[in-house]
């Protein structure tokens, strides 16, 4: 076996490898996952995937002060991408920027009622995606088990 044979062999020995297949299934779900989720949002809500991330800040705990700076820290979206996201929300009546209290630099973010009710019709819509691809295609034992592991893989990203 020549060298070119050998390095084909072991780069698709590689692309097989438990570790590869495995992410890779994790990945394509989620992203399936994902596209179900924006299509059902457009369709029913008005409104992309990244709207409802930003409504689902807002709208956690009623009265909180977000800042733009952490709408885009929290989404992991750049200053200008949170800028663009938030002057779309405006635009369609979902959000209002208020001068913060005491920051002349710093602008708040709060939904406003249209945000609100938009933002609960969107939670049911998200809602009945999530059951149907995610929850129910399980058992309640391993939909447990997945949902443990997934916050242990999450924690050991946030250490490492």
């Amino acid at each position: 076996m020549d060298a070119t044979t050998r390095r084909g062999a072991e780069a698709a020995r590689a692309a097989n490898g438990p570790g590869v297949h495995d992410f890779g299934l994790l990945i394509k779900a989620a992203t399936r996952l994902e596209q179900r989720i924006e299509t059902a949002l457009r369709r029913e809500c008005g409104i992309g995937h990244s709207m409802f991330e930003v409504l689902i800040r807002l709208c956690r705990q009623p009265g909180e002060e977000v800042s733009q700076r952490e709408l885009a820290d929290d989404l992991t979206l750049t200053s200008s991408g949170i800028t663009r996201l938030v002057d779309r929300m405006e635009e369609a009546g979902l959000v209002v920027r208020v001068p913060a209290p005491g920051d002349r630099r710093s602008v708040l973010v709060e939904p406003t009622d249209h945000g609100q009710t938009v933002f609960l019709q969107a939670a049911a819509v998200h809602a009945q995606v999530v059951d149907r691809y995610f929850v129910n295609p399980l058992s309640r034992a391993d939909y447990t088990r997945l949902t443990s592991s997934l916050g242990q893989i999450h924690e050991a990203l946030r250490e490492g």
